[in-house]
């Protein structure tokens, strides 16, 4: 009697059960769906401003580039400095802090602080990226809507996820991609899967928004690609490996110019603006002697990269000190774009050592070094599928990407990242703290083992 009581309760329950995953997916339809116009309509205004601006100062003579390093670095400090003054909420501008510590809350007011820096920053010739912005675009008024309606702790997560998710979808022109960063970028080896169909959802609705709205896209077909082998394939890997290391300079520059710079500042009570002034004085005597190509976003050097054009060396290092001084000294930018020029420059450069031709070596690299420095290697295979169609197989992309991922070891661009866990079974370290609260340490079997072998190698 009892059996067939609980076989019926099971019955009932899976009925019940049903009802409410529909009712889920049809929740995050519509609440995804809204989250996206509105994010890919903000989105998509900061785009076209941020063009406006970037091509009226395109091509500028060398002496009126040095001068607008300057301003821009006192107008950004001044706009960061008095800016967050209004913030009385006393709540973090950060979609981490949002999503770990403020229950998917951000402060609205200064919603345009960080896009206008950002326009400043870019259009002087600081060197940075777009995305930055449009995922605080995205996150900002995705918690607004969430506290607009009245939505519950939870319910607010996902929806800041999802905000994130549809800013990055819309300023690449990858709604899967995007839509998958905005979700793995929270942790290193832990995707949050009841983030994801709300973040596809919001991805692909903003990325269509920002089609209707005119923002364009580029993407790439990568000449000369070889069929696919194993051969080739252990090829890319190696590559990826490089890739590995060049993400790790990359973030490791970014991270020692941030504490350069505010050692400075505090050691010699520099008023805050004037740090990016600094910084911006700074990239005016470099460009003296650098390439200024690698200023700004940098795209036509990664555009020529994936033609086919082979790269120098040492130019992922030049991009890479730009950028560490754009936002060490205090600039606002985003930190994925200078990742896909790193990875293209360096690839090409690498490429040949690989025994693969450049534009094969660009595009598998831009795919290691996101996936490195971001710690998203999902996130940057399909970044690679929807930038680079059926041109690069999958199967070079993955393996550049998952052995860059995992020579970077616990790195990360982003300092807020949490820590779900280790990279390797070697490897320890404490779930859920931030990484630059957190190293790794050698796991305890390992440190026994290498004990013994002291000990036995001892006369």
């Amino acid at each position: 009697m009892m059996e067939r009581e609980s076989r019926a309760f099971v019955r009932r329950f899976d009925v019940i059960e049903l009802a409410v995953m529909l009712a889920t997916v049809v929740q995050w339809l519509v609440l995804a769906t809204l989250a996206g116009v509105i994010i890919g309509t903000g989105t998509s205004l900061f785009l076209h401003g941020l063009f406006l601006a970037t091509d009226r100062t395109a091509g500028i003579p060398l002496w009126l580039q040095m001068t607008m390093l300057a301003v821009g670095g006192l107008l950004n400090g001044l706009l960061l400095h008095y800016g967050y003054q209004g913030n009385a909420g006393g709540l973090k501008d950060s979609v981490f802090a949002a999503v770990n510590t403020q229950s998917g809350r951000l402060p609205f007011r200064t919603i345009l602080i960080k896009p206008v820096a950002a326009i400043l920053t870019l259009a002087s010739g600081g060197s940075a990226g777009k995305e930055g912005p449009c995922s605080h675009i995205g996150a900002s008024l995705a918690s607004a809507i969430g506290q607009v309606l009245r939505l519950n702790t939870e319910l607010r997560l996902r929806l800041v996820a999802c905000g994130v998710s549809a800013g990055f979808a819309s300023v690449f022109g990858t709604p899967i991609a995007g839509a998958i960063y905005g979700v793995e970028m929270l942790a290193i080896g832990r995707i949050r899967h009841d983030f994801i169909f709300p973040a596809i959802v919001a991805g692909v609705a903003s990325y269509q928004v920002s089609l209707f709205w005119g923002v364009p896209y580029q993407y790439y077909r990568v000449p000369a690609v070889p069929e696919v082998s194993e051969f080739l394939f252990l090829k890319t890997a190696g590559l990826g490996v490089i890739c590995g290391v060049v993400a790790l300079i990359f973030v490791e520059m970014v991270h020692r110019s941030e504490r350069f710079f505010s050692r400075v500042q505090h050691r010699f009570h520099v008023w805050p603006p004037l740090m990016p002034l600094g910084g911006g004085l700074l990239l005016a005597l470099l460009i003296l002697v650098i390439p200024a190509d690698y200023l700004g976003l940098s795209l036509p050097v990664m555009d020529r990269a994936l033609a086919g054009e082979p790269m120098p060396y040492l130019g992922f290092v030049w991009k890479s000190l730009f950028v560490a001084i754009t936002l060490g000294s205090g600039f606002y930018g985003g930190r994925v774009t200078p990742q896909f020029v790193i990875g293209a420059t360096a690839g090409s450069a690498f490429a040949g050592l690989c025994g693969m031709n450049a534009a094969l070596g660009a595009a598998v690299g831009l795919a290691g070094v996101v996936a490195a420095s971001s710690n998203t290697p999902i996130a940057a295979i399909l970044m690679g599928v929807e930038l680079f169609g059926g041109s690069v197989s999958m199967l070079y992309i993955a393996g550049a990407a998952i052995a860059a991922y995992l020579v970077i070891g616990h790195r990360s661009i982003y300092r807020e990242q949490r820590l779900a866990y280790a990279k390797s079974s070697w490897m320890r370290v404490r779930p859920e703290t931030a990484v630059d609260a957190e190293k790794a340490r050698l796991a305890y079997g390992l440190l026994r083992w290498w004990g013994r072998r002291q000990m036995r190698s001892k006369p």
